[in-house]
């Protein structure tokens, strides 16, 4: 009489081999650097579905921190660069194309963007939270009185 063990030793794999090959983990890291790729690119670039990168995510550590490096790195240099540009100003090259009675014309310009306040203000106090926080933090204790009387001097 055969064990329970042992007939789970036995047991085959099921379903279909996977389509996972180990160069996709270079592959997913250049991809998500340069272009910040999704997990729904990634199945299209693999020729799978969302759910199979989902799996090898899970089942291949190597994969899934090709991933997370690529994404970490897309976001610290493109998207950092474009909040700093934002909170700066910016331009660039541009053409103008208009149609005046049936004659088209096409003419170079520069677009011009002014400094975004917004975008200027979280990127110094996330750079220099120090200096450019709310919220200051005092040392030492003062009580109400201290307080009171620095207010009437």
């Amino acid at each position: 009489m055969t064990s329970i063990l042992e007939k789970k030793k036995k047991k085959t794999k099921r379903g279909r081999p996977t389509k996972y090959k180990q160069e996709f983990n270079d592959q997913a890291y250049l991809v998500c650097r340069e272009g910040g790729f999704t997990d729904e690119l990634l199945a299209k670039l693999f020729k799978t579905t969302v759910t199979s990168i989902t799996t090898w995510k899970n089942k291949y550590p190597d994969f899934l921190a090709s991933i997370k490096r690529g994404k970490e790195e897309h976001d610290t240099g493109n998207v950092e660069n474009a909040l700093l540009q934002s909170a700066v100003g910016y331009e660039h090259d541009d053409v103008h194309i208009s149609n005046y009675q049936g004659e088209i014309t096409i003419t170079p310009i520069t677009k011009h963007y002014p400094p975004n306040a917004t975008s200027l203000i979280f990127w110094l106090k996330n750079r220099n939270p120090d200096r450019w926080r709310d919220k200051r933090e005092i040392e030492g204790k003062l009580t109400l009185e201290d307080a009171i009387n620095e207010l009437d001097e």
